[in-house]
């Protein structure tokens, strides 16, 4: 069964299983020093992007998000520096610790153990939000600093992550509070402007009221993250992308509930994470 662990793995050398994958996504050692530094050449040869670090670890993120593809790392730096700018409210002056009280809705959450494939698996459970407690910006927020998060650890750099979207309990009175704008930014942040890869997207329990969110959604889908939606009628069908193993017992799987706020507890007392998140606007 996976581990369980809530600190990032932040090592910068790959297991085994994952230097293998890296390589089939385009990471070769020996040309690995020359691609960072082309890539940074790319970035000071075009003058749309102003990134705030152009060390090798930062610029290698983003290259292994687009398996190694300059032009297409490029274009992920790029979207991933306007939404920012676009939405500097998510960033600047944000304390990260003052939203633990998150943790105890159980609205979002991350798997503290990877699935099958490596992938972290990150849950909304959406049937539990209530909008005039919680503000759709909030979840946004938490939702960027867990992505933040999740683009530091090595292995989440190589194989991406996977997200559950549970749809249980989902109420007309909870879509309402959603636009055209705000399912933009949703996609923006599992598809186009992270420097993380969403390997796929399972939609379960959906209800009467999947077919009116859903629109607002299939708009700003592209053809490749069409390709990784699945619609889940039921546990058995989820089960052939994610392993019971690696599932918790409400999704038919073999695993317990874990502490949601043992992530917001860790990034408290890791000062090297704290350091990453400063550097974007983040207080602590």
């Amino acid at each position: 069964m996976a581990l369980t662990q809530y600190e990032l793995n932040l090592e910068p050398n790959l297991p085994e299983k994952f230097k293998k994958i890296a390589e089939e996504r385009g990471e070769c050692e020996e040309t690995k020093a020359q691609t960072v530094e082309g890539f940074r050449q790319y970035i000071t040869e075009h003058n749309d992007c102003n990134p705030h670090r152009l060390d090798d670890e930062y610029l290698i993120k983003f290259l292994r998000a687009r398996s190694w593809k300059i032009p297409s790392s490029y274009n992920l730096m790029r979207n991933y520096y306007k939404f920012r700018e676009q939405n500097l409210s998510y960033y600047e002056k944000v304390r990260p610790l003052d939203y633990k009280y998150i943790a105890s809705t159980d609205i979002i959450t991350v798997t503290p153990y990877r699935d099958q494939h490596g992938h972290r698996i990150l849950i909304y459970r959406f049937g539990n939000w209530k909008p005039n407690e919680i503000s759709i910006d909030v979840l946004f927020l938490v939702s960027i600093i867990l992505l933040e998060l999740g683009s530091l650890e090595p292995i989440s750099q190589v194989v991406g992550g996977v997200g559950i979207y549970d749809l249980e309990n989902l109420t007309l009175s909870q879509i309402v509070h959603l636009s055209p704008s705000y399912a933009q930014k949703m996609i923006a942040l599992l598809v186009t402007s992270m420097p993380i890869s969403t390997s796929a997207l399972h939609i379960v329990n959906p209800n009467w009221a999947f077919k009116m969110a859903f629109k607002l959604f299939t708009p700003f889908l592209n053809a490749a993250m069409r390709e990784r939606l699945f619609i889940h009628s039921d546990m058995e069908s989820l089960h052939k992308h994610i392993s019971p193993e690696h599932l918790p017992k409400r999704y038919g799987g073999f695993r317990e509930e874990h502490i949601h706020n043992q992530w917001f507890d860790n990034m408290r007392d890791n000062e090297e994470v704290q350091n990453e998140l400063k550097q974007l606007g983040y207080v602590f």
